[in-house]
């Protein structure tokens, strides 16, 4: 995620870090070109049909709301997974409180708290697709054996569970404690299945189909009314309408998979980082130093 502060006017329009023009910048110029040729070839080799800037307005305008309605969904379950992972971290926070309260100081709270940073971990790697076994053993020693899971997160989960049962078994919680501490498994695990759906369920592709056919079908047809109104500038003002349809819609496609490791997507280690930091402290032990950005990307 670029993390950095507001550019003043001229870093604003040269900066690339974080900008979608280097994947759109062939589309700009190949639909200028087309913008320019049809200006030459009306001017000086034969007449070409006009269209009315009235019609490519309204064309537009039905454009623009299809624009609008996927990138508002595509913010939306970026804003969503950015929530959860909020939810995480509060939740690993409440649970080293609750376990304090209702287990104490001990093997078992120590296992727990240590189980849900490895959780995070392979949390973490289930929804980038990597592997992040190295990273969650350095908490959990069981992490090697849940990453055999088909759903090593869950695995975690069902491990951190097993703890709180052997300790009801053994008679060191009561139903009280073990009630508190299933519901705050339960939140966790319904955050975790939050991600899992968005991760697992993009917006349906027929709209970027239609989104993406309607902006080449407009950006074709604009140079036609461009001849008359724009004149010898048909060629920039078909590469800016060209920037804002193609970028508005690669701006979506970003935020609509939020957790790729790419520079719009969620810090997922840098939210891993401030579970283990919350662990720590609830352990009583020296916690890692929080990331910071490197070039203006938290990762």
């Amino acid at each position: 995620m670029i993390v950095r502060d507001t550019p003043n006017l001229l870093h604003l329009i040269l900066v690339m870090q974080g900008s979608i023009v280097p994947r759109i910048i062939g589309r700009i110029l190949a639909f200028a070109g087309f913008a320019l040729a049809v200006l030459l070839i009306d001017r000086h080799i034969l007449p070409l049909p006009h269209v009315s800037i009235a019609a490519m307005g309204v064309f537009g305008i039905a454009l623009s709301l299809f624009l609008g309605f996927r990138n508002n969904a595509a913010y939306d379950r970026w804003w969503e997974a950015r929530k959860l992972w909020g939810q995480m971290i509060a939740d690993t926070r409440s649970l080293g409180r609750e376990t304090l309260i209702f287990l104490g100081q001990g093997a078992a709270r120590d296992a727990v708290m240590t189980g849900m940073a490895g959780f995070a971990h392979l949390h973490r790697g289930w929804l980038r697709g990597v592997a992040a076994t190295t990273e969650a053993g350095a908490w959990d020693e069981s992490a090697t054996r849940h990453a055999e899971q088909r759903n090593p997160p869950d695995a975690a989960l069902r491990a951190m569970a097993g703890v709180i049962r052997q300790e009801a078994e053994a008679g060191r919680i009561d139903a009280m404690g073990q009630r508190a501490l299933a519901e705050r498994f339960g939140s966790v695990a319904l955050a975790q299945a939050g991600c899992e759906r968005l991760a697992s369920a993009p917006i349906p592709f027929v709209y970027s189909l239609l989104v993406l056919r309607t902006s080449h079908l407009y950006c074709l047809i604009l140079p036609f009314a461009l001849i008359d109104t724009a004149g010898a500038f048909a060629p920039a003002v078909a590469a800016i309408v060209a920037y804002v349809f193609f970028g508005l819609n690669a701006v979506s496609d970003e935020l609509e998979h939020p957790f790729r490791d790419a520079a719009n997507g969620l810090p997922l280690d840098a939210m891993c980082r401030v579970i283990e930091i919350s662990v720590a402290e609830a352990l009583g032990r020296e916690p890692p130093e929080p990331m910071r950005p490197v070039d203006g990307v938290l990762s």
